[in-house]
């Protein structure tokens, strides 16, 4: 007699032999050689994605996490079952981690969607893990909840407290400077990561983790929790729980991410003051649900929303003295005037509800502001448009020198990596600290995949004169972690001809923050010439994931997303 095959548990996406019996009978004949009951291959299954690697030194705490949502899910009578994906480590990737994303949400996306898998729980946290993993799961269709890797703890060097890696930043700038000596920066580099975690400041990685709990994709506090912290596994246990409470329909409003979520995500982003680089994945994330970011509408969110949180690399705490502060719960409650707050998260709660639960927490006013009193007046990004941007740039202002808000000065002009690298710290430089730096050709259409090298040096001859900022221009990305009046992410590329490519060394240009431009100061003839005149060489890439990569992939502005994976209705 036929068997009547459910598509469930470990028959959901059965393997295609023409039978589905017998592809049923194949598959629970292999799952019983890992010691597997009858009754526990009749459960339905979360798949917990698993981005852990001997090369992602932030995610070695994730057998342990493991375990936590193992517990949750089978107190729940669910079977958890984790699987690998590719794990994005962000300093151990060549030419930069950013290349992979996409590739890495592909990954993600078909596995989920080929393997017999009810639920997901999406575990990682280094650097484009987090945005890769939800865009995956997004396309994949399946319900999904997020577990971040959570931050590392600090460190001390000298009585003077260290973290990943907005310290690392400002230990190499002095010693590029001549201030420390190769004892002195071998012994700090050995201080600077702790323990197992992403950046211990509101890079990338926490800024995104961040903008997940805003949208509800995870529980309350699992942006904010240390790495290292029982209260992790505790959070890992509930995760699974929910989880499986998903998979057995005992939640039944399964989270999917809706305009009012991007909007309140953008909002938190602007009050963090946080990584430039969330922008281009939120605009990622977006464009997998068929949400469009216009980042002018950004601007005017920006004007309106304070920076309330005083973290590195705009401010002086870190990420575990956020936690302790009342974390997200406290931002949230700040911010709740300007948030859309009909939302909802994984259990089903609307955000509302989520905030009156948690009003009484909390909350050191000095790592995190009120809204009366903030640290900054408006928020920690904004865009900027004009001849040399017509489709935006991106300036951190809450991280940026300020006296340089409104200036014209003279660039200099880099072609690309290697000749800034050649150049930059030559002593016979013709440059001067009121010039502004311009480098091209870093963008995501090139060989380097948009690295987060935006983020240029200061000339030697220049350091040693005292000066610590400039301002600096480029199509590519920076570490959330780094901080300087840096405009990134200019739209559209210099690779592909856009009006960035055609700037020289010794043209004006004109930043006005207050204005939200960037110009250069040359007639539209000589624009128009320029550009008529520009040639553009497409790199020679035959084959391969780089030349699906250069063939498909978008400008920031869109998130730089492949075009055949963004959603389109």
């Amino acid at each position: 007699m036929a068997k009547k095959i459910k598509d469930q548990g470990i028959d959901k996406s059965l393997t295609n032999y023409g039978d589905k019996e017998f592809s049923s009978y194949l598959r629970r004949s292999f799952a019983r050689s890992m010691g597997y009951t009858t009754d526990s291959l009749n459960k339905p299954i979360v798949g917990i994605v698993n981005t852990a690697s001997g090369l992602n030194s932030c995610h070695r705490h994730f057998p342990e996490m493991i375990e936590a949502l193992k517990r949750g899910i089978q107190s729940q009578n669910c079977l958890g079952v984790d699987f690998p994906v590719i794990s994005l480590g962000e300093v151990y990737l060549s030419p930069t981690s950013m290349m992979f994303r996409n590739l890495m949400s592909m990954d993600v996306e078909e596995m989920i969607r080929a393997q017999p898998v009810d639920v997901v729980v999406l575990l990682g946290g280094c650097d484009k893990t987090l945005p890769a993993m939800i865009m995956g799961a997004i396309s994949a269709g399946k319900p999904y909840v997020v577990m971040p890797a959570g931050p590392m703890i600090t460190n001390k060097y000298e009585n003077e407290r260290l973290g990943a890696c907005t310290d690392c930043r400002r230990y190499w700038g002095k010693y590029r400077g001549g201030e420390i000596s190769d004892k002195k920066i071998k012994e700090v580099e050995g201080k600077l990561a702790a323990s197992s975690g992403t950046c211990a400041v509101m890079g990338t990685a926490s800024t995104v983790a961040c903008l997940v709990e805003t949208m509800g994709l995870c529980l309350p506090d699992a942006a904010s929790v240390p790495a290292v912290y029982s209260e992790r596994l505790k959070l890992a246990e509930q995760t699974g729980e929910i989880a499986a409470k998903i998979a057995n329909k005992k939640i039944k409003k399964i989270k999917k991410i809706t305009e009012k979520d991007i909007y309140n995500a953008m909002v938190v982003l602007l009050a963090l003051g946080g990584s430039t680089n969330a922008i281009v994945h939120l605009t990622a994330i977006a464009g997998r649900a068929n949400i469009k970011i216009d980042l002018k509408k950004f601007n005017q969110i920006s004007n309106k929303t304070p920076v309330l949180v005083n973290l590195k690399p705009t401010g002086s705490y870190y990420m575990e003295d956020f936690y302790q502060a009342g974390a997200m719960k406290v931002v949230l409650k700040e911010l709740q005037s300007l948030l859309k707050k009909e939302t909802y998260n994984i259990e089903g709660k609307k955000l509302s509800s989520v905030i009156k639960e948690n009003s009484n927490c909390f909350h050191d006013k000095d790592v995190i502001r009120t809204k009366n009193k903030p640290f900054e007046k408006q928020g920690g990004l904004v865009s900027l448009f004009g001849n040399i941007c017509p489709k935006g740039a991106i300036l951190k202002r809450s991280a940026a020198d300020k006296k340089l808000f409104e200036k014209t000065g003279k660039a200099f002009v880099f072609e690309d990596i290697k000749e800034m690298t050649k150049k930059i710290d030559d002593p016979n430089l013709n440059i001067s600290k009121d010039d502004i730096l311009v480098l091209k050709n870093i963008g995501p259409k090139t060989v380097y995949g948009m690295p987060e090298a935006g983020y240029l040096p200061i000339p030697k001859k220049i350091l040693k004169s005292g000066v610590k900022d400039m301002i600096r221009i480029s199509d590519g990305r920076m570490s959330g972690t780094a901080f300087g009046t840096i405009i990134l992410h200019v739209a559209p590329e210099s690779a592909i001809g856009g009006p960035f490519s055609i700037l020289k060394t010794g043209d004006k240009i004109k930043l006005s923050v207050k204005n939200k431009s960037l110009n250069v100061l040359l007639s539209k003839s000589e624009l128009d010439k320029r550009l008529k005149n520009t040639k553009v060489i497409a790199p020679k890439i035959k084959r391969g994931y780089l030349k699906l990569y250069y063939d498909t992939v978008l400008q920031a502005d869109e998130g730089c997303d492949f075009d055949f994976l963004k959603y389109k209705k």
